[in-house]
């Protein structure tokens, strides 16, 4: 099992435990009815496929026959199912919703629409789209472990070169949130990021130059750049490697930094050279990984914070 940051486990539960709270799950009713979770979502699951038998059910909402055998009795007494004898099977008794139970739905739905339609309105329009990803590969996650699927290395995240519309402000975005919290970082790093980023974009394309981003369903969540003109004398400047919090310990940062350093290696540079600071530990350790090592050291605010400035070198395996 990978070793995860207790802290970032933890930061999940307690934002799992909100979502559950703030949904209303831990109420008697659920959605503005009269009805537990369970068969609120039971007229869903039957709603969304018409018609299922109660083995069925008990298999989509993960709970024992038992406890589904008395909820679906309830809801047939209460008017909103009714159970019949398949044609084919006598044995199988479908459920389907009545008028009632379709009017039930109904307002069911218009309950959850207007309750997430509220809080996405809090939201900016990267945001939502962080939130869709990331409860939906999240969702998916909990359901293969339960299942007992065997984990999957990395999450499909397409890496794409050169420029793609809204990576300027994308990658701004993520260097301004992530250091900020790591390091305090403030307006002076982030239009720093935001100067050079956009400079770079209008010779990204330059053959000794490149730029790569990766992808989660249309959403940038990562960013490398290898700039070859800055520093001169065939030296070849990582710049801009950043991976979005949501994709994190995905393997994402190793594929970008793969990409880049293939990209150095063809293009015979003598060097390849980065800056960073103490303390990312993790960051780190990823270029060490890559083949980088630590050549200076030293206190410095070229980020408008005072840190411990590090530069590392990677001399490729052809010249070293």
């Amino acid at each position: 099992m990978p070793n995860y940051d207790t802290s970032l486990i933890d930061t999940i539960r307690a934002a799992s435990r909100k979502m559950v709270r703030e949904l209303g799950f831990m109420r008697a009713t659920l959605a503005a009815t009269d009805y537990p979770p369970s068969a609120v979502h039971a007229i869903m699951e039957i709603g969304a496929r018409r018609s299922l038998t109660a083995a069925e059910l008990a298999e989509f909402l993960n709970l024992e026959k038992s406890s589904i055998s008395r909820m679906v009795r309830k809801l047939i007494d209460a008017g909103d199912l009714k159970e019949t004898v398949s044609s084919g099977d006598a044995r199988a008794k479908p459920l389907t919703l009545t008028p009632r139970g379709r009017r039930t739905l109904a307002a069911i739905h218009a309950f959850g629409r207007q309750q997430v339609t509220s809080a996405m309105a809090h939201l900016t329009t990267m945001q939502q789209e962080v939130v869709v990803h990331g409860l939906t590969a999240y969702v998916q996650a909990l359901e293969d472990h339960r299942l007992g699927k065997l984990a999957t290395p990395e999450i499909q995240v397409q890496i794409e070169r050169g420029y793609v519309p809204g990576v300027i402000g994308r990658v701004v975005e993520m260097h301004a949130s992530f250091y900020a919290r790591q390091a305090g970082f403030g307006q002076f790093f982030e239009s720093q990021v935001a100067t050079g980023i956009a400079e770079f974009s209008a010779r990204a394309e330059k053959r000794q130059n490149g730029l790569w981003v990766a992808l989660l369903g249309g959403l940038i969540v990562g960013s490398i750049a290898i700039d070859g003109e800055d520093l001169g004398d065939g030296i070849a400047h990582l710049r801009w490697f950043i991976v979005d919090d949501g994709v994190r310990n995905a393997g994402v940062g190793r594929r970008l930094l793969t990409k880049a350093l293939a990209f150095c290696d063809q293009q015979g540079f003598t060097a390849i050279h980065l800056w960073t600071f103490q303390g990312l530990d993790a960051a780190r350790g990823l270029y060490e990984d890559f083949g980088f090592t630590l050549v200076e050291e030293r206190r410095g605010r070229q980020w408008g914070k005072e840190v411990v400035e590090q530069r590392f070198m990677r001399v490729p395996p052809c010249t070293s």
